[in-house]
């Protein structure tokens, strides 16, 4: 069982580094078209709401907190505790989720798409369809991972209340916690790339 269990930890640390490959050159594209049109991005950053992105990070955090409890519950077999910070984990991941509905359906009644589809009026500064089109990008596949950790801790809370976990088995909890634990932290850099420093 603890080979099983190191086993599944060593491949789902890779999987994680394949992630962070793929946001980080997401990250570099940002940064080489930042510098290259600054004025366009500092215009198109002002469109973003900087409060719903502040409670976003902070609802984030929140969960990557009870993550860590829940884990903890799991490896000491407090079972009840478990269910609650799971619960907590998932809710505060729908929140998450529906803050970025509502940011989302501001920018496409404002035009503010990416690429052709940009349609905003009033610009003086042309260029400000390529920050959304990265926006979009980096957040859009950010929030494709968010809903992804929600259906494996619902998953995760199903079998928590089926009494599968306990501190002799727990390592589907711990892995899913390692895999929330770096959405959270890649928000943690989409956050004052996109919403504070542009």
């Amino acid at each position: 069982m603890g080979q099983q269990f190191d086993a599944a930890k060593i491949g789902m640390w890779l999987f994680l580094v394949t992630e962070v490959l793929l946001f980080g050159g997401l990250f570099v594209g940002y940064g080489i078209m930042h510098a290259r049109h600054p004025e366009a991005f500092l215009a198109a950053h002002h469109h973003l709401d900087k409060t719903m992105g502040a409670i976003n990070t902070v609802v984030l955090l929140i969960s990557s907190f009870t993550m860590v409890l829940a884990v903890w519950a799991a490896q000491t077999s407090k079972r009840n505790l478990c269910i609650l910070f799971l619960l907590i984990t998932l809710l505060c991941a729908g929140v998450f989720m529906g803050v970025k509905y509502n940011e989302y359906s501001h920018k496409f009644h404002e035009g503010l798409l990416p690429g052709k589809y940009y349609s905003h009026q009033g610009d003086t500064v042309p260029g400000q369809f390529m920050f959304f089109s990265f926006y979009f990008m980096m957040t859009g596949l950010h929030g494709i991972h968010v809903l992804l950790g929600m259906i494996v801790i619902a998953w995760i809370l199903f079998r928590t209340i089926r009494g599968d976990f306990s501190s002799e088995y727990y390592s589907p909890v711990d892995i899913t916690g390692l895999y929330w634990h770096l959405v959270d932290l890649i928000w943690i850099y989409v956050f004052p790339l996109m919403y504070l420093i542009s």
